[in-house]
């Protein structure tokens, strides 16, 4: 089976845990083949690629981040239909309406896979005349009618770059390698615009479109929009992310939340249940094997967290909770274990730890020490995850926003008691194996934190009872298992290509260069007779 995998700023790019899963996936199922279609966000991003298997049979790259002025004009036939499809696409925004914003995009589409690109003429001064008369129209949110010009100017740039996958070259005719209509399934590891190649796909050759969200795309745009930003930009992107969001739902074969978290999101926003099957993402249980089966907990009197350090994981509360263990249990340590930082961040969480925890010493001449460290993982102390995990008997996760918590989940493969605020998916990861707070109340995090440090043996079964739940949850090998299935249900669903193709009528020979790839494969060879001798 050919999949082509759909990324933005992911695989095969160095970067996120989005890249790490996929390339567990492909690696996981090498009896298929993957092309690889990126959408890269910056050109540091590009050059830093990770080595892929030999069953990856083609990448094909695509620039979010530069322009792509082609230089092409359009005639004034090709004008009035560009402004027909614009119209009606920012009144589907503008208006909310979903049959106006489908038919203006795949117009779109159509033009630029028939005439070339589109970067001219969504930047020209009559695109912004239909925006502004689709803004003043009726239905319009009072936020959007309120846009002047700097706001169209502004959402019809970022609406050229989000639209660039429109304009791109892998729509062509024909069943060969670097083309969406050659492959059987289009996998997109993300929602948003990481999947408009796969609506087109799905739109211009019928294939079946798979779509995969660990993070909800609608809601990131929410959690990444400045708050300096414009009213009326805001409003117009977050109308575009959700007509967009709707759109891919409803037009998606199957789509596989990693949550339930996610799956609400996109019942909210019109999925059908028939089409949702969650799929958890997969840890290398490997790595996390020594500290997990090691009948050592850790430190009876540390408590440990990891993670990146940000405003969303809020160690301020935690650090205030951790002020009120150390009233109850003077001997009780912190350590702080970076994956990366925020660095004004992580600055003011340095500072608080100064003030609530002066430095101590046991006598005049030794060294004071701070209750609270912060450390970097690969650092001599903890050079490896796991060991960070394996530094303390109790492991705290005190965020306010979360998708899916990786690391709670790395820390149950570690055989550790946790302690984690209620947000995200977090009470679906934890299924009653750990303690579980509300989010901004350093009282209640620092309660549980302490009922689990003053009874160790409970501490210990919380443990072997996270380890085994995630075992059986959270592998590589239940999720590349789940998506090998999902490939040949989508396969065997039948195939719904214009062309009326079949799966599998043309056999695996056919493919192999040589003569096996003529039309008469099939047909016996004739055997030659021996002369009769005299």
């Amino acid at each position: 089976m050919r999949i082509g995998l759909l990324t933005e700023g992911g695989y095969p790019y160095a970067t996120g845990e989005a890249r790490l899963w996929c390339d567990r996936l492909v690696r996981g199922l090498p009896q298929h083949e993957f092309e690889l279609y990126a959408l890269s966000r910056s050109a540091e991003q590009e050059r830093a690629r990770v080595p892929l298997p030999g069953h990856v049979t083609g990448v094909r790259t695509a620039p979010l981040w530069a322009p792509a002025d082609d230089g092409r004009t359009y005639s004034r036939r090709e004008r009035r239909r560009f402004a027909d499809c614009f119209r009606e696409l920012v009144h589907g925004i503008c208006a909310g309406e979903a049959p106006a914003f489908e038919a203006g995009l795949y117009g779109l589409a159509g033009l630029a896979r028939e005439q070339g690109g589109l970067y001219a003429a969504l930047r020209s001064e009559s695109a912004v005349r239909l925006l502004e008369s689709a803004c003043r129209a009726r239905g319009a949110g009072r936020t959007v009618q309120a846009a002047q010009v700097p706001d169209l100017l502004e959402f019809v740039d970022e609406l050229e770059r989000m639209l660039r996958p429109l304009s791109l070259d892998w729509y062509e005719e024909g069943a060969r390698l670097g083309s969406l209509g050659a492959v059987d399934v289009c996998h997109a590891a993300a929602g948003g615009v990481a999947a408009l190649p796969g609506l087109l796909a799905k739109r211009f050759f019928g294939v079946p479109l798979l779509v995969t969200e660990y993070g909800v795309q609608l809601r990131a745009h929410y959690l990444e929009q400045r708050p300096e930003a414009r009213p009326a930009v805001r409003a117009l992107l977050a109308a575009f992310h959700i007509r967009l969001a709707a759109e891919i739902y409803a037009r998606a074969d199957l789509l596989t939340p990693g949550n339930a978290h996610a799956r609400r999101w996109q019942e909210r926003c019109g999925a059908a249940r028939d089409k949702l099957r969650t799929v958890y993402p997969g840890m290398e249980a490997d790595r996390f094997a020594t500290v997990g089966e090691s009948a050592d907990c850790g430190d009876p009197d540390t408590l440990v967290w990891v993670g990146r350090i940000e405003p969303a994981k809020d160690l301020i509360a935690l650090l205030h909770a951790f002020a009120e263990v150390r009233k109850a249990a003077p001997q009780t340590r912190l350590r702080i274990f970076a994956a990366a930082a925020a660095p004004g961040y992580l600055a003011d969480c340095r500072s608080l730890a100064a003030q609530l925890f002066p430095d101590e010493a046991a006598d005049a001449v030794t060294v004071g020490e701070n209750p609270v460290t912060f450390e970097e993982i690969g650092g001599p102390d903890a050079p490896t995850p796991a060991e960070a995990y394996g530094a303390g008997r109790v492991v705290v996760l005190s965020s306010v926003i979360e998708g899916f918590p990786v690391t709670l989940a790395e820390a149950m493969l570690c055989g550790r008691a946790t302690v984690s605020t209620d947000v995200g998916a977090v009470c679906e990861v934890i299924g009653g194996t750990g303690l579980v707070v509300p989010p901004r109340n350093p009282r209640a995090l620092a309660d549980a934190c302490l009922a689990l440090l003053r009874d160790p043996e409970r501490a210990q079964r919380l443990g072997a009872a996270a380890r085994a739940r995630a075992l059986e949850l959270f592998t590589v090998e239940q999720n590349v298992a789940a998506f090998r299935e999902i490939y040949l249900r989508l396969l065997a669903a039948g195939s719904a290509r214009p062309d009326g193709g079949v799966p599998f009528s043309r056999p695996a020979e056919a493919r192999v260069p040589g003569h096996w790839t003529s039309p008469t494969w099939a047909e016996p060879v004739p055997v030659p007779v021996p002369e009769a001798t005299a």
